[in-house]
């Protein structure tokens, strides 16, 4: 968050450019400080952030809905993400908060708050998590939370200004909790979703070194956002857009 074929065909496709993606490759985590490696060190400067996060393939506005239905860990899921009008500040950065919540049959799953802010080029950073998944013995587990600047934890961009195929990019690096890498693989096409047909889309893989050999596609929608998500390997896992308001 699997279909092998899918991976099959890609993976064929990109066979020669498959150093792209994984910037990880030349270090092995033994801490929270050494995971993104010494050569991943980003200096973000605050002056360079702007206050609206408006990329085409990752708009924010305030009061933006969307829903999504899938299947996860095996049951039905509805996840519900809002563009709040909170904001905190990381690394002296005023972020976009955004609140997801997942839900099965009216139980909640999973609540996340996630922080993105926009750089003056147009890339869309990603520089903290605020994450509690719900067991069902009543625990919770907060583990893949992470905030950009604490304990080691670099951030990373989750939409860039111009994806080209074959660009790579960390979403976000903390040893063992938060280590997702993508690549873009895509940057036209349409896809069907409850929502509609969408044009233009853009084409992700997703891969993570927590999970070794297990691979995400993701499509984005020009002035939607995230429209579908499927894994490639493992459990058939998806989600795909079901509405838009705000």
């Amino acid at each position: 968050m699997r279909k092998r074929v899918w991976a099959a065909i890609v993976f064929a496709a990109l066979a020669g450019t498959t150093v792209f993606w994984a910037p990880w490759a030349s270090s092995a985590p033994s801490s929270n400080t050494s995971a993104c490696g010494t050569t991943y060190a980003p200096v973000l400067d605050p002056a360079n952030f702007v206050a609206a996060v408006d990329n085409p393939y990752f708009p924010l506005p305030v009061g933006r809905k969307l829903v999504y239905s899938g299947v996860k860990d095996g049951q039905t899921q509805t996840d519900t993400v809002t563009v709040t009008d909170q904001k905190r500040v990381i690394l002296g950065i005023q972020t976009t908060v955004v609140n997801d919540v997942a839900t099965h049959d009216g139980t909640v799953l999973e609540r996340t708050f996630d922080d993105y802010a926009q750089d003056g080029q147009g890339n869309v950073w990603y520089l903290g998590e605020d994450t509690t998944h719900f067991l069902p013995n009543g625990r919770a587990d907060t583990s893949g939370s992470f905030v950009a600047g604490v304990d080691g934890a670099q951030p990373g961009i989750i939409m860039e200004a111009t994806p080209r195929i074959a660009d790579a990019y960390r979403q976000e690096c903390y040893a063992g909790q938060a280590e997702d890498t993508a690549w873009v693989v895509g940057t036209s096409g349409s896809v069907r979703v409850p929502y509609g047909m969408v044009r233009n889309v853009l084409t992700t893989l997703e891969a993570t070194q927590i999970e070794p050999g297990a691979y995400d596609q993701k499509t984005y929608g020009p002035g939607v956002g995230i429209l579908t998500e499927q894994s490639l390997t493992g459990p058939n896992e998806f989600a795909q857009l079901v509405s838009v308001s705000g």
